[in-house]
C-alpha cells in the first residue's frame, strides 16, 4: 500500500503504546489510542474527536480524494488501527472482551497519605489493605473459622515466612495445619478473583506456581464435588514434596495484590522518620499506583535535580530530626565535611548542635539569595538573618523583638547576611555534588516523576496533598508564574510543569521553584507560612503560629468544595476531595471528613512523633465496589507483636462516606469510560472493513 501523509495541523504518533493490554483495566493518562502532537486545544485524538477535522492525502506526492464520508484524519485512524486487529474476527472479538470487562465489579482502591518515613507500619498498612483483607476474610471463612483462627490467618498473609517460622518453633506445622492453610488461603484467593480477568489474575500469579495455582482457582467443594478430591490430591503433592511454605508465600503474595487494585499515595514519603528510602522502594515494587507530590517529596526532587537550596533545607531536615543515617547510610551522602567544619565553627549548647547551625545558616542564606532573584515568590518577610540583633540577642517580626535561643551566628555578615563564607561554597558545591551522584536517590526520584503529579483526579476523586491557593472572599488566589498570573487547575498545571523542568533541563527558574514549591506560602504543596528559623531560634511562643492558605477554612463549606471540583472537571455530585498535609488534630475534635463528606483530609498522623497530638496512628481511605469508608488507626506495635500476638493495626474507627444502592462495575469508572471509548473506535473499524472501505489484512496482497 502506498504511504499516505496528511497535510493537516495534528501530527500523528504510535497509538499502540497507549493501549491497555486486552483484560488489563488499567488507567492510562490518555483518553484515546492515538496522541496526537499538541496544537491548539486538541490533545489526542480519535474518530469522535476529529470529525469534521478537514485534511489533503497525497499518495506518492500527488493529492487524492475520498470519496468516504468519514475524513482523512478519520481514515487514517482507523488503518493504523487495523494494524493491531487486522481481520473483522480480531475486532468482534477485542469488542466481546472489553465489553465482558466492563461487567466486572469495581475493584478496591485505597488511600494513603503523609508517610513520613515510617517505613514498618507503612508496610504494615500495606500488607493489610488498611483492613480489607481481614473484612474479604471474614466475608468468605467468618462462618467456618474462630477468631483466633482469623487472626492467625490474617497473620498469614501479613508476614507468612515470619508466621511459618513461628509455627514450626511453637511445633504447630502439622500436615492438617498445612491442609487448613492452604485451602483457607484457596478460598480467598478465589474469592478475590472474581474481580478480574482471568489474564489479569494470571498475571499477578507467581510464573513457577502459575499453573497449580490456576487450576486450584477454578470451582471446588460442593459447588463443583467433581473437583473436590483432584483439588486434595493437589494440596496433598504440595505439602509431600515440601513445597508448602513456598507455595503459601506465593498464596499471600497474590492475595494481596487482588485485595487492592490501586494505590493512591497523596504525598510526603520523606522525612521525620527514619526510612523514606525503604517506602520508596516498596513503593516502586507495587504493581499499580499514582503519587501526588507533598512539600518534603518536592523538597528531594529539588535537591536531586541540583537545587542547592533544597539540598540545604533536605540536609537541614535530616539534621534536625536526627534522620542523618538515611542520607550516609541509605544515599551514600556523607556529611564528614559539615560536620567538621561545624564544629571548628560553631558552639556547643544545648538547644541547637553545631551540626543544625552550620547547615541552617547556609540554608537561609540560600534561600535569602532566592527571595532577592525571584521577588514574584512573595517571600521577602521570610528573609529573616538581616532582622537579627545579636548584640542584643533578638529577632524583630511583626513589630516585635523575639528573644533567641542563641546568638551563635559567626558566619553572618551583619553587612552582607545571605553571602556564604568561601568555605560554606565548598560545603555547598560538595553536597550538591553527593545528592546528584547518589544512584539510588536518583532512582527513587526518577520513579516519584514517572509516577506522581501536583493533582489526579481518578474516578470522581480529586486528590492533591495540600491544597488549591484562594483568597478570603472565595475566589482562586493568582500567582505569577513565569510572567502570566495563573490560579485553579491553570496554576497547577504549571507547578506540575515547571516541577518536570527542574529535573529534565534544570534551569536556574525551574530549581528556584521547586523551593517555593517545598515552603512558599502560595505552593499548592505547602499552603502555609513555613516558620522553620522561629522554630528553630526563636523561644516558643505566638511567633511559632504558621497561617494557612484560606483553601483550609473555606473548603470547610460544601459551595467552595463544589466549586474547586468543576475546575478540575469533577461532577460536584459525586465527586470528593482527598488531602494530607495537615493532620487531624482527632484528640482535640477535629474530623476527618468535611463539607458534608466532600472534603477529605487523611493525614491523621503516620509520623509518631505527631500522634500525641492526633492522638492516633493514621487514617486511611477505601474505595471499592461497595462504597467509601476512611479508617482511623491506632500505633503499629512491631513485626515481632503481630507475628507472636495477631497484633494487628486496630481501627479506632470507621467512618462510611458513601454506601452505594448496587454494586459498581467497571462501566462505572474512569476506566469505563476508556474501555467504551475503545469499543467505539473499533465499531468504527468494523464498519469500515464491512463496507469495503478498509481491506482486512489477512486479504491484502
Amino acid at each position: 500500500m502506498p504511504g499516505i501523509s496528511i497535510r493537516t495541523p495534528l501530527a500523528l504518533h504510535n497509538w499502540a503504546d497507549a493501549r491497555p493490554a486486552a483484560g488489563d483495566a488499567r488507567p492510562s493518562a490518555r483518553t484515546g489510542w492515538l496522541s496526537v502532537a499538541k496544537t491548539g486545544n486538541m490533545d489526542r485524538v480519535g474518530p469522535d474527536a476529529v470529525r469534521g477535522a478537514v485534511g489533503r492525502a497525497f499518495v506518492d506526492g500527488r493529492p487524492m480524494t475520498f470519496d468516504s464520508p468519514r475524513t482523512m484524519l478519520e481514515h487514517k485512524y482507523l488503518e493504523l488501527l487495523s494494524e493491531q486487529f487486522p481481520t473483522q474476527h480480531a475486532v468482534f472479538t477485542e469488542i466481546i472482551n472489553l465489553q465482558a470487562i466492563l461487567n466486572l465489579p469495581k475493584a478496591t482502591e485505597h488511600f494513603i497519605s503523609d508517610v513520613h518515613g515510617e517505613y514498618e507500619a507503612f508496610a504494615h498498612i500495606l500488607n493489610n489493605c488498611s483492613g480489607v483483607i481481614r473484612d474479604r476474610v471474614n466475608t468468605v471463612l467468618g462462618d467456618s473459622l474462630t477468631d483466633e483462627q482469623i487472626d492467625d490467618l490474617c497473620t498469614l498473609i501479613y508476614y507468612p515466612r515470619e508466621k511459618l517460622a513461628a509455627a514450626h518453633a511453637q511445633g504447630i506445622d502439622t500436615t492438617e495445619w498445612y491442609q487448613d492453610s492452604l485451602m483457607s488461603l484457596i478460598r480467598l484467593a478465589r474469592f478475590l478473583s472474581n474481580y478480574y480477568t482471568r489474564s489479569k489474575v494470571r498475571r499477578a500469579m507467581p510464573v513457577s506456581y502459575a499453573y497449580i495455582i490456576e487450576e486450584l482457582l477454578h470451582e471446588a467443594g460442593a459447588k463443583a464435588p467433581e473437583r473436590h478430591d483432584y483439588h486434595v490430591r493437589i494440596i496433598t503433592s504440595i505439602i509431600e514434596t515440601g513445597a508448602a511454605e513456598d507455595f503459601i508465600c506465593s498464596l499471600a503474595a497474590l492475595i494481596k495484590r487482588l485485595a487492592v487494585d490501586h494505590l493512591h499515595v497523596v504525598g510526603d514519603l520523606w522525612d521525620r522518620g527514619p526510612h523514606g528510602d525503604r517506602v520508596m522502594d516498596q513503593l516502586m515494587a507495587y504493581h499499580s499506583l499514582d503519587i501526588q507530590w507533598g512539600n518534603h517529596d518536592l523538597a528531594w526532587m529539588g535537591a536531586c535535580a541540583g537545587s542547592a537550596a533544597c539540598v540545604a533545607s533536605v540536609v537541614r531536615t535530616n539534621v534536625r530530626n536526627g534522620t542523618i543515617d538515611i542520607l550516609e547510610g541509605s544515599y551514600g551522602i556523607s556529611l564528614r565535611q559539615l560536620a567538621l567544619f561545624a564544629e571548628r565553627t560553631y558552639q556547643e549548647d544545648a538547644v541547637v548542635s553545631p551540626l543544625e547551625k552550620a547547615i541552617s545558616a547556609i540554608y537561609y542564606k540560600l534561600e535569602g539569595q532566592l527571595i532577592d532573584r525571584r521577588p514574584e515568590f512573595g517571600m521577602a518577610d521570610r528573609k529573616l538573618l538581616e532582622r537579627l540583633d545579636l548584640v542584643r540577642g533578638t529577632l524583630s517580626e511583626d513589630g516585635r523583638d523575639w528573644p533567641l535561643v542563641t546568638c551563635d551566628f559567626p558566619t553572618v555578615d551583619p553587612d552582607h547576611p545571605y553571602r556564604l563564607t568561601p568555605e560554606e561554597e565548598e560545603l555547598v558545591d560538595g553536597l550538591v555534588a553527593a545528592f546528584h551522584d547518589s544512584q539510588r536517590l536518583r532512582d527513587q526520584i526518577d520513579f516519584l516523576y514517572e509516577s506522581g503529579s501536583m493533582y489526579k483526579v481518578y474516578n470522581d476523586m480529586l486528590l492533591f496533598h495540600g491544597c488549591i491557593p484562594m483568597k478570603e472572599d472565595g475566589t482562586f488566589a493568582a500567582v505569577r508564574c513565569s510572567g502570566e498570573y495563573l490560579s485553579g487547575k491553570r496554576y497547577l498545571d504549571f507547578c506540575d510543569a515547571i516541577a518536570r523542568r527542574a529535573w529534565y533541563e534544570g534551569d536556574e527558574e525551574a530549581l528556584d521553584w521547586m523551593l517555593f514549591l517545598s515552603c512558599g506560602q502560595l505552593s499548592p504543596a505547602s499552603g502555609r507560612l513555613m516558620k522553620t528559623f522561629e522554630r528553630s531560634y526563636v523561644e516558643e511562643g505566638a511567633v511559632w503560629e504558621e497561617p494557612q492558605d484560606p483553601y483550609w477554612r473555606l473548603a470547610n463549606d460544601p459551595r467552595i468544595c463544589d466549586m474547586i471540583l468543576k475546575e478540575f472537571g469533577v461532577s460536584p455530585s459525586f465527586g470528593h476531595i482527598v488531602n494530607g498535609h495537615t493532620p487531624v488534630k482527632a484528640r482535640s475534635g477535629e474530623s476527618p471528613v468535611r463539607a458534608d463528606g466532600k472534603f477529605l483530609v487523611i493525614d491523621g498522623g503516620f509520623c509518631r512523633k505527631y500522634q500525641p497530638k492526633t492522638g492516633i496512628a493514621g487514617y486511611t481511605l477505601i474505595s471499592d465496589d461497595r462504597g467509601i469508608r476512611i479508617k482511623a488507626h491506632l500505633p503499629f506495635e512491631s513485626v515481632e507483636a503481630a507475628v507472636s500476638r495477631n497484633a494487628d493495626i486496630s481501627e479506632e474507627s470507621v467512618t462510611e462516606i458513601a454506601r452505594y444502592d448496587r454494586r459498581l462495575h467497571i462501566s462505572d469508572t474512569d476506566i469505563g469510560d476508556h474501555l467504551r471509548e475503545q469499543i467505539r473506535d473499533l465499531q468504527a473499524l468494523l464498519d469500515a472493513y464491512r463496507t469495503g472501505e478498509i481491506v482486512e489484512h489477512s486479504t491484502r496482497a
